[in-house]
């Protein structure tokens, strides 16, 4: 019964983290995407929403409060900069944006999404959660809900038209800002 039960917390918290790969991968979706592009975005999210927790539970209680704070700060002005550089690229009719989620600038784009996994990781490792189960269970609700994210994104890129990009900066930008100063 115990084990069901931080089954069933682990994956709330893991669609809760999740949520914001969603939120980005909506924002990010308004770019001109290929299929295989947006599967390749969602499995390597994934994986960086397993490895950030992992890397979280091993470095410990001792470092937990500093690196989770810093962690945050970095993931939201990663996106504040991402979601500046969509909207610049969307007004001035730049067909391609200045950071793509591709080679480096998806490396930028999932270490943004997955840095509030490695804070809750130092946590999940303070308490002693089951690792194995923490890091699937981060990896495909992340996996799975930037895919969501991503093809809606592609989809609303379709109804507005020119104005995708600066609506998928102002996603972006909104939550850096959330993230940034949290209420």
């Amino acid at each position: 019964m115990y084990e069901i039960g931080e089954l069933l917390t682990l994956s709330i918290m893991a669609f809760a983290l999740g949520m914001d790969a969603f939120s980005v991968g909506l924002g990010m979706g308004m770019i001109q995407l290929r299929a295989r592009q947006i599967i390749y975005i969602g499995l390597v999210i994934g994986v960086f929403h397993m490895f950030m927790p992992l890397f979280g539970m091993l470095t410990g209680q001792l470092l937990s409060g500093w690196l989770g704070f810093l962690a945050t700060y970095i993931g939201g002005s990663l996106l504040l900069v991402l979601g500046l550089q969509m909207i610049i690229a969307s007004i001035s009719h730049q067909d391609e944006p200045f950071i793509v989620p591709v080679g480096a600038g998806l490396v930028l784009f999932a270490t943004s999404v997955s840095l509030d996994s490695f804070s809750v990781g130092l946590s999940l490792g303070i308490y002693g959660s089951r690792v194995w189960m923490t890091i699937l269970l981060f990896g495909f609700f992340s996996m799975m809900l930037t895919w969501i994210g991503l093809l809606l994104g592609k989809q609303v890129r379709s109804w507005v038209g020119s104005y995708s990009g600066t609506l998928g900066g102002i996603i972006l930008i909104t939550f850096g800002v959330k993230l940034l100063f949290p209420l």
